[in-house]
């Protein structure tokens, strides 16, 4: 599970700049002259509505916003030029595949007869019309570490790391890893739920009383000051509103935001960190046995439209139909198909669902598979790597979220998985994308506050802040991560994979990670003004992904 951020506004640095954009060799696609970037009096300038739902595809030369060149590359190179079908695979938390901007961009399985009850292609999997639910109707999970503790706790009681046999010692050691995070999470999650709790308490006292005197809801702070002769009870009400109005412009809003912080706390305390829930038992099988895979159902939406939010946001980013008039344009036209596969809950995802959902994903065609989730735990991370290894073998292309902790994944401390590599240098497997988030903002805040990074173990970075996109029952919304930048990516994948078949997963990874725009501008790590590195200097390629350019490369390899 990775943490959806939410940024509050986007601003964007405007730049009065001359830029290189012949494209006739790789050495020539389009860059940023950086010495222009600080020295522009006016490069701040906050993005209109439409800019702000499409910066993501717009292009840094024409729009003055760090977004992919998507429009560019529809209107500039893509007129005459046709592409095949591709299937990409989003393994997520559910998608809603009857949303109005993703109909007829849903994967239909050609071999299986909808409704029969019968596995028509064998494929072990009944129905399986879009895709497949590793989870049936499962919603909330424990994170790994909590799942590891519960495992464990009556086998390790009273044990120490001299007492344990040496085929135990690395699960021993998580173990005590765990239950001191264990410790750490659930007493912040208490205190915070408290404090939130006493909050929207003392809002439910105040607020009403402004209004009343007011005569209105939504109220300035300017306007408690013309509340006339406040008694001593009604000071106190303007007292804690206006120490309210610290943290934001709209009372009602923040009123919002502070019940969804209980009910996220509350959440936290009751799912999350539960170590006596089996949340897993309705579905049947052993989470702990790679063979036992008749499980899950054909429901790719999941039992409820929140719980299929995530999912259903990253599917439109790649392939919401375009130029409709509802919504938003996905980076990919109608040659990408999406194939729905359930396996994220909310909480930590099993490493076998994921192992199972890589390996249903290419076997049912998927050229690209796009992985918006991500754990710092991990018990059997070998079935994944199994799986990751067989998506390369089959030339499939993995596109990950890098996460969204803020941290260096070059850090051994900050291991993550799903991820490519065994010894935090070497990949396993060369058809593995990791990426990071950017924000609209050209510049030291290029980054997103809340993106990992790390010069060997994140690829490339792309658009991941204030993301526009599809959510369940017809709606859309703005979230935020590398959730968001991923799947961005994953169009610009599919798109090549669409336009220029012949190349393969590994080549469509390298013209990604090669044609890119770079910079040297220092920027902001994790949100820390502190903590500054050379934009090209925090991910492996020192780029961030550009379509147009990619074309443009593909051109001269194809």
């Amino acid at each position: 599970m990775m943490n959806l951020q939410h940024t509050k506004s986007l601003v964007i640095a405007a730049m009065a700049a001359t830029f290189l954009a012949s494209c006739e060799t790789p050495s020539a696609l389009v860059t940023v002259p950086v010495e222009n970037v600080d020295s522009n009096p006016l490069k701040v300038s906050a993005l209109t509505e439409s800019e702000k739902q499409a910066w993501s595809s717009r292009d840094l030369r024409t729009d003055t916003i760090p977004g992919m060149s998507v429009d560019r590359t529809y209107a500039e190179i893509l007129p005459g030029k046709s592409g095949q079908q591709v299937i990409v695979a989003v393994i997520d938390s559910g998608i809603d595949i009857n949303h109005e901007d993703l109909k007829g961009r849903i994967w239909t399985n050609p071999k299986e007869i909808a409704g029969n009850g019968k596995d028509d292609d064998n494929n072990g999997y009944i129905d399986d019309i879009h895709g497949w639910n590793f989870l049936g109707d499962v919603g909330a999970e424990q994170l790994e570490f909590v799942r590891i503790i519960k495992r464990f706790e009556s086998e390790f009681a009273g044990k120490t790391l001299a007492t344990i046999p040496a085929s135990q010692k690395d699960i021993f050691l998580q173990y005590q890893k765990a239950k001191a995070e264990y410790d750490e999470k659930v007493a912040g999650a208490q205190r915070q739920k408290t404090q939130y709790e006493q909050i929207a308490s003392q809002l439910k006292s105040s607020h009403p009383a402004i209004v009343k005197a007011l005569g209105k809801e939504d109220y300035t702070q300017a306007d408690l000051a013309t509340i006339k002769n406040p008694s001593a009870e009604m000071q106190n009400h303007i007292g804690f509103i206006t120490q309210m109005f610290q943290y934001t412009e709209s009372i009602p809003d923040f009123m919002k935001n502070i019940d969804e912080g209980v009910e996220y706390f509350t959440g936290q305390l009751e799912s999350n960190y539960n170590k006596t829930a089996d949340f897993r038992k309705v579905l049947g099988d052993d989470p702990y046995d790679i063979t036992d895979t008749k499980y899950g159902n054909n429901n790719v939406y999941g039992p409820e439209p929140d719980g299929a939010k995530h999912g259903t946001h990253v599917a439109g980013i790649i392939a919401a139909t375009r130029n409709n008039g509802k919504g938003m344009n996905g980076v990919a036209n109608s040659n990408i198909k999406i194939m729905a596969v359930r396996a994220v809950p909310d909480g930590d995802e099993y490493d076998k669902d994921i192992a199972l959902a890589i390996r249903y994903a290419v076997d049912n065609g998927a050229k690209v598979i796009n992985t918006s989730f991500g754990k710092y735990y991990a018990q059997n991370p070998e079935w994944v790597y199994d799986a990751i290894k067989y998506a390369a073998k089959n030339d499939v292309l993995i596109v990950n979220a890098a996460g969204n902790e803020g941290l260096s994944l070059d850090d051994p401390a900050n291991r993550v998985y799903p991820n490519d590599q065994l010894d935090n240098v070497t990949e396993m497997a060369d058809t593995f994308l990791t990426i990071g988030a950017l924000a609209p903002k050209y510049g030291s805040q290029l980054l997103a506050n809340f993106s990992n990074y790390g010069k060997s173990n994140v690829d490339i970075f792309a658009p991941g802040v204030d993301i526009y996109s599809t959510t369940p029952e017809d709606t859309y919304e703005y979230l935020g991560g590398t959730s968001m930048a991923a799947p961005n990516t994953a169009g610009v994948a599919a798109m090549l994979r669409s336009y220029y078949p012949k190349l393969s997963a590994n080549e469509v990874k390298n013209i990604i990670m090669k044609s890119g725009l770079t910079t040297n501008t220092s920027v902001i790590l994790g949100g820390d003004t502190e903590k500054q590195a050379r934009f090209n200097e925090v991910s492996k390629s020192g780029e961030m992904v550009n379509m147009y350019n990619a074309f443009k490369l593909a051109e001269l390899q194809k």
